[in-house]
């Protein structure tokens, strides 16, 4: 270690003002390099350069003739690079732009300069969030040296700042993997940010009912208290929901009070609102309150749970309020940005908070939003979405940045293995399609396991390889579990059908699944990553716990043994031999008169897009597979199948299963946008199946559209209208009757 030290302190010298971006660099060059070759750099900010230089340098050294505040430049200077800018801030992001550009063969560093740099972020607000709460999936058992290193990678990888949900959201007060109490820990981070030069902002929901007495000096007597536990609070942030309720003619005074308190301290602190969770009428009355132009308001942050899109929001907001994204980096599905028809194995298995790399997808995103914005403030719930947390920061300095460049950078950065680059767009692609068929995903793994990581890498590498054995083990798994389905429902008799279901998955999925399991406890002992609840004490399943979900039933043996009591053979769901139209909802080869819509990747949120789910069950519970996958669609926007050549001389019926989440909300069912088939509509059981006539009138012209809404202006996350099956029978022709 000593040598190491030393060995960094050759290659980087700082002059004043630059010692703690000059350490950074020192400490990770130590950890890659063994010696400094030629390389010999300089860190100090613009002022403090000359006198840093070696002294026949000194008369060579021009200053940058412009350099904006968060910017840096680097510039050669005889045999010696400079990295400078105008603070610790700017500093560190040209260390970052060394480490992502420093070169390694031998044990010997080496940087190539071919061109001055003069690099400056296009976005002025590029943060993330950071929740030491028992619902993350890593950072309540994170030790405060941990998040040091991960803020300095953030530091180093252009983010502005980092924003910390306060103690006092809707969460537990403590939490039993918590190594360190939450304002104790809160205030740590704030620190280690501050000492690198970025913003701390605080993440504040309003939980009170504020019409009640005494509640607004409540909260203020908390708020003062936050203020007081923390050492450093540059912005504040308070959702308008999620959590929280708080109507905006009683929200709106109350964060305005809390401005003022912070801006005590904080003079000139921007302070944002979000307008998540309002229905239209709480809308109506956010853009009613922002249209007094209240003086003491920043700007507005746009996250999930919006029911507006965010080019309405930009339109009907004063301009002189900017906007900040605050986009959804963590989840897959249930979520603003779900997966694309992400097949019902891999929703059942990896569920809705697993190792997430989507490149292309946050690009898409990002081009279709950040137009409207000025900045984000990424919403991340531990390590799981690591890889886009790091392309936020990328596109945010640089919004036509490479997603070959991002990936080989992060590569090199944290794998230290070229081959490495290609391992994310893999990952992403292994979700496109059906598992069973996507011979893809064994070359994913093979090309995981190929990576030869550096002695510096860390968790991230294990997290990479965590994500492609499961995605193999879910492939060798579906192949397993739909030949045993098959093969049971075609046996002579019950007795036979339970042998063949009782049958293990074989020798190779066995050897997947104890991968997984090795990769999580590496990854539990690198990132504190809590992959299971029982074994790293995840707060549930859903939050990142998928390995307890990686042997769940795929063939739905509890649904068959029920129905074999019931009868047997068990009839053919489809009902193909009635010339029933099936459409089995959420499984994206078996929907086929589902009408899609614009389709997330022209709608990345879904607000005109029909929607792929599934149920926050498992086939344990005895559904039906085909019933715990559903379609939907959000807020106002109507659940649409479309059918054509039917034929007009018959009469039809519909069946439909509604299932889906365990809340219900009133349905209506409407035919070619007249015919009323249901109205307020509650779903009594889940699963529950109804069947419905289908007006002879509705079918006339040989086409039929059917339409599900709820009661339109609702807020929230706008979910709600699911059905997961759908057949449209025909009754015979009557005797006699011919065709025209």
């Amino acid at each position: 270690m000593m040598l190491a030290a030393a060995l960094a302190a050759s290659c980087v010298t700082t002059g004043a003002g630059g010692e703690v971006a000059a350490a950074l660099l020192r400490s990770r060059i130590a950890e890659r390099a063994a010696t400094c070759g030629t390389l010999r750099l300089v860190i100090a900010p613009v002022e403090a350069v000359a006198a840093a230089l070696p002294a026949p340098d000194q008369r060579r050294w021009r200053p940058p003739a412009s350099l904006p505040r968060e910017g840096f430049a680097i510039r050669r200077v005889g045999a010696t690079t400079v990295v400078t800018a105008h603070g610790t801030r700017g500093l560190v992001y040209g260390a970052g732009w060394v480490l992502r550009h420093l070169e390694v063969a031998g044990g010997t560093a080496r940087l190539r300069l071919p061109r001055p740099v003069d690099e400056a972020p296009a976005q002025p607000t590029r943060l993330t969030q950071i929740g030491y709460r028992p619902k993350n999936n890593s950072y309540d058992a994170w030790t405060l040296p941990m998040f040091a290193r991960r803020i300095e990678d953030f530091a180093l990888w252009g983010a502005s700042g980092v924003q910390l949900i306060a103690p006092v959201s809707d969460d537990e007060a403590t939490g039993p993997l918590f190594p360190a109490p939450p304002r104790e820990t809160l205030a740590g981070i704030a620190t280690i940010a501050h000492r690198l030069g970025l913003d701390v902002a605080l993440y504040y929901p309003e939980l009170g009912d504020y019409a009640k007495p005494g509640a607004v000096a409540a909260e203020m007597a908390t708020f003062r208290r936050t203020l007081a536990d923390l050492p450093f609070v540059d912005a504040l942030y308070v959702p308008g929901g999620d959590p929280g309720h708080t109507a905006p003619d009683r929200l709106f005074p109350l964060v305005a009070a809390q401005a003022a308190l912070l801006r005590t301290r904080a003079p000139g602190a921007p302070v944002y609102i979000s307008s998540q969770g309002f229905d239209a009428a709480g809308f109506d009355a956010f853009y009613h309150e922002l249209d007094k132009r209240p003086a003491w308001l920043t700007g507005i942050f746009v996250g999930p749970q919006t029911r507006d899109p965010l080019a309405v929001q930009r339109a009907r907001i004063p301009a002189r309020y900017p906007l900040i994204l605050y986009p959804d980096i963590a989840h897959t599905m249930h979520a603003q940005f779900p997966v694309d028809r992400w097949w019902p194995e891999f929703a059942l298995t990896e569920g809705r908070e697993p190792i997430n790399p989507r490149p292309a997808a946050y690009a898409r995103i990002f081009a279709h939003l950040a137009p409207h914005a000025v900045g984000f403030v990424t919403y991340s719930e531990g390590v799981n979405d690591d890889f886009n947390q790091f392309l936020w920061f990328r596109l945010g300095w640089d919004p036509h940045t490479g997603l070959d460049s991002y990936a080989a950078d992060y590569a090199r950065v944290f794998i230290g293995d070229a081959a490495a680059a290609g391992l994310p767009a893999a990952l992403e692609a292994n979700w496109i399609g059906d598992p069973a068929t996507n011979a893809g995903i064994d070359a994913t793994l093979a090309h995981a396991d190929a990576i030869r990581p550096a002695a510096f890498a860390d968790w991230r590498i294990d997290a990479l390889r965590y994500r492609a054995v499961y995605d193999a083990l879910v492939r060798h798994r579906t192949i397993s579990a739909r030949a045993r389905r098959r093969a049971a429902l075609a046996a002579p008799d019950p007795v036979t059908a339970r042998a063949i279901l009782a049958r293990p998955d074989g020798a190779v999925v066995d050897a997947l699944l104890a991968r997984l399991n090795a990769l999580a406890e590496r990854l539990w002992q690198g990132a504190r990553l809590q992959l299971s609840v029982a074994r790293y004490g995840a707060s549930n399943v859903e939050r990142g716990a998928n390995l307890d979900r990686a042997d769940t039933d795929l063939a739905g043996r509890a649904w068959i043994e029920a129905e074999m009591e019931k009868r047997w053979p068990i009839p053919d769901r489809s009902r193909r031999a009635e010339g029933a139209l099936y459409d089995d909802l959420g499984r994206p080869d078996a929907e086929p008169h589902l009408v899609r819509g614009l389709g997330l990747s022209r709608d990345p949120q879904g607000f005109a897009t029909a929607i792929d789910g599934i149920a926050d069950r498992t086939l344990a519970d005895g559904w039906a597979p085909s019933a715990l996958d559903y379609a939907e669609t959000l807020y106002d926007t109507p659940l649409r199948l479309h059918y054509a050549e039917l034929d007009p001389r018959r009469h039809y019926r519909l069946t439909i299963t509604y299932a889906g989440e365990d809340y219900t909300l009133p349905i209506r069912l409407v035919a070619n946008g007249r015919y009323v088939l249901q109205d307020a509509f509650r779903r009594t059981d889940n699963p529950m199946q109804v069947t419905l006539d289908v007006p002879r009138a509705a079918t006339a012209r040989g086409t039929l559209d059917l339409a599900w809404s709820r009661p339109p202006g609702m807020g929230g996350s706008g979910r709600g209208k699911q059905v997961a099956e759908t057949w449209l029978i025909p009754d015979p022709l009557s005797t006699g009757a011919t065709r025209p």
